[in-house]
């Protein structure tokens, strides 16, 4: 019996051991880039690259935000993403719900082509998404790259499997108690779509935040640039300003890997639950 209970005691260290080895191997450029930031100018591209700065130096931050503009982008960005995310909770609950839990013609079949949607791939869509951007005069806006992402395929399926868990009587009753439809989805609905919403407003904005080549389609002016976009336009002036990449490239990481640290536990909560109840 004490054999097993030391052959168990030793796989369980092992196990952890391989973990933390793979952690660290997963977050080691994350942190290289974090000490180059603070590296003085010239010094990440000696040979071999040091480890750690042989001083902090906050100079590629301040030059970064004082020079090259970055504070604007880094707003840019904050406002796109936010605004993309409250947008798409709405129209991706509201039709998640509808889908779950409304009965109207043609539902399974509408939902069922929406599903079909997911194995096109975004790129083919760009070209005929910028047309219509063009005609409707969003191009060069901000309102060109958040009207296209406020409702997608993902959040409504996301929505629909975690609100197919809620009992139908539930909301029989409040029909029969007089309320509206609007009243039962803000009142009874919503409130038990916490968990999903929560996991929804995460991939939400960790997608518009990184979002790379739509803002670069739609977006000509500099001064639009969202913060992905500008540090690309950026690397190509400043190609031998390492430090300064770095510290870029830190403010752009920063902002989504502290939501996601903040918001972890209601994440996992949303994608489990969501599962074993869909």
């Amino acid at each position: 019996m004490s054999a097993q209970v030391g052959q168990s005691r030793w796989h369980g260290l092992l196990v952890n051991a391989a973990l933390l080895a793979m952690a660290l191997v997963s977050i080691a450029p994350l942190l290289w880039m974090t000490s180059v930031s603070f590296m003085p100018a010239g010094e990440a591209s000696r040979f071999p690259p040091p480890l750690l700065p042989s001083a902090l130096s906050l100079e590629n931050y301040r030059e970064m935000f004082g020079r090259t503009g970055m504070a604007r982008n880094f707003a840019n960005s904050v406002l796109v993403s936010v605004a993309i995310t409250l947008g798409s909770l709405l129209f991706n609950t509201l039709a998640g719900y509808a889908f779950a839990k409304l009965r109207f013609a043609g539902r399974e079949r509408v939902f069922q082509l929406l599903l079909a949607a997911l194995v096109i791939p975004a790129q083919v869509a760009m070209l005929p998404l910028f047309l219509l951007m063009k005609q409707l005069g969003l191009v060069n806006s901000y309102a060109g790259v958040v009207v296209p992402a406020l409702a997608g395929v993902f959040g409504i399926f996301l929505v629909r499997q975690y609100a197919r868990s809620i009992p139908d009587e539930l909301l029989e009753a409040a029909r029969i108690d007089g309320a509206g439809e609007w009243r039962i989805f803000f009142q009874i609905v919503l409130p038990m779509l916490k968990p999903v919403l929560v996991t929804l407003a995460i991939f939400t904005f960790m997608a518009a935040w990184n979002d790379f080549m739509w803002p670069l389609i739609v977006l000509t002016d500099q001064e639009h640039y969202t913060l992905p976009v500008a540090l690309a336009s950026l690397s190509r002036e400043h190609i031998m300003d390492v430090e300064m990449m770095m510290a870029g490239a830190v403010v752009t990481v920063i902002p989504v890997l502290l939501l996601f640290l903040l918001l972890q536990r209601y994440y996992i909560q949303g994608l489990l639950l969501g599962s074993v109840k869909g």
